[in-house]
């Protein structure tokens, strides 16, 4: 199936480290990305891309090209033949989603809505969407499988990955194809029904998050229509826990400041990763520790991220 794959938002943290997965299995990324979370760098590159250009030795093709812009999207399908595109770009902060849920609305609905259409024109079927577990709302059970009920959603931006997900499906029946930068870390509260009274969360590396996604990519060779895999470590951590790691991982003492909930949070949610294993042949690789050891020794290397 190697061929050409568009990678939507591919500057960003978890699309860049997909380009790497792309380009080491043998497929040719074409990244689109508009800066709105990445860096840019030198030749109106992002950074990431340039980083990653330099260390596999290679050129990515790169297009400034934000999905609201239909023509500008029309313009890159014309010039290219792609078996499949991934999917990343879009606002992403629960928090913000709820202070500015129109913009959520726009930018995040009004995207994938353009990108879905300009695939149908081009003919082109095979998608890899990077969603959210905010689609499962206030979990009714833990850890959550992909059969756990959806659209329950807490903030906006949950619900504008749900609403993805149901335009996706539609769409897919219709066709029928197949670092010391703060003075303290904010721990947004202490009260929750979870061990340690601060929320629970599946936190995976995100280079086996990269590798789910190209097993995803590659699954789609069996024509297996319009499937959902939760991708998670299986275990739950909370963020108590996550700063006792990181403390470990940088030798550094992390003062900590309680500061109230945040709205369209929830106390717990953590994934059962059977179907990705049993489907996909994919299980996540790296424990807590090493993944608060790679954070920190890029964080260390890299202080202020990607800009100067």
């Amino acid at each position: 199936m190697a061929g050409k794959v568009l990678v939507t938002g591919g500057g960003g943290y978890i699309g860049s480290h997909c380009v790497v997965e792309l380009i080491e299995a043998g497929y040719s990324p074409v990244v689109i990305d508009n800066f709105s979370n990445s860096v840019r760098g030198e030749g109106d590159v992002p950074e990431s891309l340039r980083r990653i250009e330099k260390f596999l030795k290679t050129s990515i093709e790169f297009h400034e090209l934000d999905l609201l812009d239909r023509e500008g999207l029309e313009d890159v399908f014309k010039k290219h033949s792609f078996i499949a595109v991934m999917h990343f770009a879009g606002l992403k902060a629960v928090g913000e989603s709820v202070q500015k849920p129109l913009l959520y609305y726009q930018v995040n609905l009004t995207a994938s809505m353009n990108l879905l259409q300009v695939m149908q024109a081009n003919g082109v079927h095979n998608l890899v969407f990077s969603s959210s577990a905010t689609v499962y709302g206030d979990p009714q059970r833990l850890p959550i499988d992909e059969q756990h009920p959806v659209g329950g959603c807490t903030n906006p931006y949950g619900k504008t990955k749900f609403f993805i997900e149901e335009m996706i499906s539609d769409q897919c029946k219709a066709n029928k194809v197949a670092i010391g930068r703060r003075e303290h870390l904010s721990v947004y509260g202490d009260d929750y029904d979870t061990p340690d009274g601060t929320g629970v969360r599946d936190y995976i590396h995100v280079v086996d998050l990269a590798k789910g996604h190209i097993a995803a990519l590659k699954k789609l060779q069996d024509n297996c229509g319009c499937k959902a895999y939760n991708l998670g470590t299986g275990t739950g951590y909370s963020v108590l826990q996550m700063v006792k790691a990181m403390e470990k991982a940088s030798g550094k003492k992390i003062p900590c400041q309680v500061a109230p909930r945040r709205d369209g949070d929830v106390a717990s949610c953590y994934a059962d990763p059977r179907t990705a294993a049993e489907e996909l042949g994919w299980k996540a690789e790296f424990d807590l520790e090493r993944m608060c050891e790679d954070l920190w020794r890029w964080q260390s290397s890299n202080p202020t991220g990607f800009s100067s």
